[in-house]
């Protein structure tokens, strides 16, 4: 009897330190994103500092539980990112993972993360079909999307005379979203492109691309680009006059972005933003820590990772489990309020609704400290913005 007791003691014992371990192991997020090239300046390194200030203000811990933060280099190539993502889930024990920049390494992770069911943040991607055609239960599109940019930005260009386009494209998922996005809405609003070009990622040099968009005699020069390609873009226009003969859109730009063109080569410029850092003191305290922290403006990427990592630990504890379908319901239920947005709610498809601002670049005279480039011209309120459920196509959805 006596030895029957010892050994079922052990067992016991063996199985409580067994709990006791699984409830102290850690709950790992996983952060894929351009650490190093044409995208770096955006998210990179500097979402790294806002993931961890979230972690840090949520008190380190959720469920008495640490939290840790695995980041990677995706380098902008679709294999690596994928081949990292199945690491982490498969051998890493990784709980969520928040995708960077780039839609087409986005994408890649996307079935990864479904076949796992865990959940995929998607900050960085803007391609709609990441809530369309392709959308999964498990990705939310959190910051913003091609639908939204192009929305905003195209249609406030058309009301003040923009009437014909050319793009400028960048020839990968997103850059090809991006120009469709506009194109439908200059098309419904009765204008029409009139050409485009497909530009390499990380180009340098613009000036045959701009050529040929002058030779058109559009009367917008769609840039359908983001990060250095779009700085770039931005600067040698300025170099060729195209500015003197077509209004510029930045279709995705971002406050580091007219902060390396400058305001004398960027004024008047309009883009469409889901964040801007003067709008509210709650935005305001988060930049200037961040400023703190590494010396620059956060861009809106940036502001997006620290929401999307305390949206998930409140999913977490909400859930009271890491469990990737509860933490899914758990978000559906979500209304998020905080630096980033307000009134956040996110659809079935897994598009995060929230409002969009349209802003101009102000002039130098108009700037009243560093960092002071934005001026709100219009919010737009969210369901206008991304627009109905129904034109994305989820299968989710039927």
């Amino acid at each position: 009897m006596t030895k029957h007791w010892h050994i079922a003691a052990l067992a016991i014992g063996t199985a409580l330190a067994a709990s006791a371990h699984a409830a102290a192991a850690p709950i790992k997020v996983g952060f894929i994103t351009d650490m190093s090239g044409v995208y770096s300046a955006l998210d990179g390194p500097g979402g790294v500092t806002a993931i961890k200030m979230a972690i840090h203000d949520f008190g380190g811990k959720v469920l008495g539980r640490r939290v840790e933060l695995l980041t990677f280099d995706h380098q902008n190539k679709a294999d690596l990112a994928a081949a990292r993502a199945k690491e982490y889930f498969a051998e890493d024990g990784v709980d969520m993972l928040i995708a960077g920049t780039n839609s087409a390494t986005a994408l890649a992770e996307l079935p990864i993360a479904a076949h796992y069911r865990k959940p995929l943040f998607v900050l960085g991607a803007g391609d709609s079909s990441i809530v369309g055609t392709r959308c999964t239960r498990y990705a939310i599109q959190y910051a913003y999307n091609t639908t939204a940019l192009a929305r905003g930005t195209a249609s406030a260009l058309f009301k003040q005379g923009g009437k014909t386009w050319y793009f400028l494209t960048a020839d990968y998922a997103f850059g090809k979203s991006l120009q469709s996005d506009a194109a439908k809405v200059v098309a419904a609003d009765g204008g029409k492109v009139l050409g485009q070009s497909l530009v390499p990622l990380n180009a340098s040099d613009f000036s045959s691309y701009l050529l040929q968009a002058q030779a058109s005699k559009a009367e917008v020069l769609g840039l359908a680009n983001a990060g250095g390609d779009a700085e770039n873009a931005i600067k040698q226009a300025r170099q060729f006059g195209v500015n003197r003969s077509m209004k510029i859109a930045g279709l995705l730009l971002t406050i580091d972005d007219v902060h390396a063109v400058g305001l004398q080569a960027a004024q008047g410029l309009m883009f469409t933003t889901p964040w801007v850092w003067t709008r509210t003191p709650q935005a305001r305290a988060f930049a200037e820590r961040f400023y703190k922290a590494r010396g620059v403006m956060p861009s809106f990427l940036q502001a997006a990772d620290y929401s999307a990592m305390l949206s998930y630990l409140k999913a977490v504890k909400a859930a009271g489990t890491t469990d990737g379908t509860a933490v899914m319901a758990a978000m559906h239920h979500m209304t998020v309020n905080d630096m980033f947005m307000h009134g956040g709610h996110m659809r079935p498809d897994g598009l995060m609704v929230h409002n969009m601002y349209l802003v101009q670049v102000k002039t130098p005279a108009e700037s009243k400290q560093p960092w002071d480039y934005e001026r709100v011209v219009a919010t737009i309120p969210g369901d206008e913005a991304f627009g109905p459920a129904s034109t994305y196509d989820c299968p989710l959805d039927k």
